[in-house]
């Protein structure tokens, strides 16, 4: 069998390598310039290749695999419908060669740290498990494994692709506008997401909260539906088990009782949507037959995933928050509103085709102040203007503004890096991002005294 797989990013790369090791003819096709390193592999492995672009040598097999991302308006995919040549997502592809029962966790905001966190509890009480996703490790990576577990981050682009692909429980940890210019309306982005419950194993439980249930469509489905105490109607849900987030204290509520998951004094863990993440987090653990409360108290420990509202330095009583994979509205929104204390935010990158509207909002009522950096700049300060709100400064650089930040700030504020859109226009990725906001920060802290931005 001969497999052509479109990409050489991160999961493309492991695609390919699965497929040889499966046995098959391997011929990989990838748009951009393959790194020298990953030349080398393909050699060594016996892995044909075409880079700087997609010729009809990648048409020459059985099946087309699609790498994480990949449109389905790309110019590969194209190719291949037109050759009649069979298409398979990443998710389908690997699924067969999956052990243990998989979490599968998507949302707009949130999927890594929840992901994160139940592959942390699982861990801790002594299964084998893997966590997957946008760490630097696909579900590929784990094909063939003995596992008991998978806890797996999975974007609306895999999502896409998916038919055949399920899971044990899934968890939608939120839905809001994202990727439309990906996926070209919410509609078609929200039905990306439904597909991880549609495709639940027979025997499988789903996680999501009570907002969207008329989005998600969950008739039917077992599981647990998360609420704040103070949304809480009266009435019991029918359909699921109910998690009721009190203020100090998660439970879960079953027909037969109320389950304490964890109170939030044990969370190491800055905000009010990470409590979320962490509830659906043991729900999802629960629902795999382990005890809560013995489970609860190795949340302390967890340690929290880089650039999402980490805490990286203090200077003078101003606290420097990294939440770099802040990369929409809905999620820089999130972080203004979660985090307590008066902020000066450090927004803009390149868009993803969404308004400022809410997100400038969200700004007048929590921030002292504003940065506004990249190719967004322009069109946040708009919505900045429209919402009365004119305390902010538009800078060239990411050094500019976090001394511009730190300079507007007074003593016990948060100067947080969230910026609602990619890191593309800039740096490769939001983690290169993060990186030199902490490589910044880490000189303003050290600094006897602070230069003017």
């Amino acid at each position: 069998m001969k497999v052509t797989v479109v990409g050489s990013g991160i999961s493309g790369k492991s695609l390919a390598l699965l497929s040889k090791k499966l046995g098959y003819e391997v011929f990989v096709t990838e748009r951009e310039e393959i790194d020298p390193e990953t030349r080398d592999l393909y050699r060594k492995k016996g892995i044909l290749w075409e880079e700087k672009g997609h010729t009809n040598k990648m048409l020459d097999c059985d099946l087309v695999v699609l790498s994480s991302g990949i449109s389905p308006q790309s110019l590969p995919v194209e190719m291949a419908k037109n050759a009649g040549v069979l298409i398979q997502g990443e998710l389908d592809f690997v699924f067969p060669f999956l052990t243990g029962k998989i979490i599968g966790v998507t949302g707009t905001n949130g999927k890594s740290t929840t992901s994160a966190l139940i592959a942390h509890l699982l861990s801790k009480l002594g299964y084998k498990t893997a966590l997957a996703g946008n760490f630097g490790f696909p579900l590929a990576d784990f094909a063939k494994q003995d596992l008991d577990f998978i806890a797996a981050e999975i974007s609306s682009f895999q999502l896409h692709w998916a038919n055949r692909f399920s899971c044990h429980i899934a968890v939608v940890t939120n839905i809001c506008p994202d990727h439309l210019d990906w996926h070209g309306s919410f509609k078609a982005y929200v039905e990306s997401k439904k597909r991880i419950i549609d495709l639940l194993s027979s025997d499988g439980y789903c996680v999501y909260q009570n907002k969207d249930r008329e989005l998600l469509r969950t008739n039917g489905c077992r599981g647990a539906v998360l609420r704040w105490a103070s949304d809480c109607s009266t009435g019991k849900c029918e359909e699921q088990d109910e998690i009721i987030l009190h203020d100090s204290e998660a439970y879960l509520r079953t027909e037969s009782r109320d389950i304490k998951l964890f109170s939030y004094s044990i969370l190491p863990l800055y905000g009010r949507h990470n409590v979320e993440n962490t509830a659906m987090a043991m729900t999802a653990v629960y629902y795999l037959g382990c005890d809560a409360e013995r489970t609860s108290h190795l949340l302390s420990d967890f340690k929290n995933l880089p650039h999402r509202c980490e805490k990286v330095g203090e200077k003078k009583g101003i606290t420097f928050i990294d939440d770099s994979k802040g990369t929409n509205v809905a999620s820089s929104i999130t972080a203004i509103t979660s985090i307590p204390g008066t902020k000066v935010i450090i927004l803009g990158g390149k868009g993803k085709g969404e308004q400022y509207d809410e997100l400038a909002k969200a700004v007048k009522a929590h921030a002292r102040g504003a940065v506004l950096l990249g190719a967004e700049k322009g069109a946040i300060s708009e919505a900045l203007e429209s919402a009365g709100f004119r305390n902010y400064i538009l800078v060239s650089s990411m050094e500019e503004a976090v001394y511009c930040a730190f300079n507007m700030a007074c003593p016990g504020d948060i100067v947080l890096l969230s910026p609602a859109c990619t890191s593309w226009d800039m740096y490769k990725n939001y983690h290169e991002r993060g990186e030199d906001f902490k490589r910044i920060v880490k000189t303003i802290v050290e600094a006897d005294s602070v230069k003017n931005g």
